[in-house]
């Protein structure tokens, strides 16, 4: 069994807590579509969740922080994500008011 390295356990722990706001956001997402009726769409905000994850692995798979092509791609379209459905859970929540 091969050691962990710092890095990688650091680049792991790190994706557990953003994986834990993500889940807390849904969460909140599917709370006020629970109570106001409105669809938040809020199952999309597993799609980031899981890029992120696959670019963390990628990382830690090859002991790099940065500078691989493709987990750069996968953490640049997962915040893309994220930020296009935050931006439409604010528009949602604060429409009217």
């Amino acid at each position: 069994m091969a050691a962990v390295s710092l890095s990688q356990f650091l680049m792991l722990y790190s994706w557990f807590a953003l994986a834990g706001l993500l889940v807390f956001l849904l969460l909140i997402a599917r709370f006020y579509q629970r109570f106001s009726g409105e669809t938040t769409r809020f199952q999309l905000f597993t799609l980031p969740l899981l890029l992120f994850g696959v670019a963390t692995v990628r990382y830690a798979s090859i002991n790099q922080i940065a500078g691989d092509g493709l987990g750069d791609g996968l953490l640049l379209l997962a915040g893309s994500v994220l930020v296009i459905q935050c931006l439409f859970l604010y528009r949602v929540m604060t429409r009217n008011r």
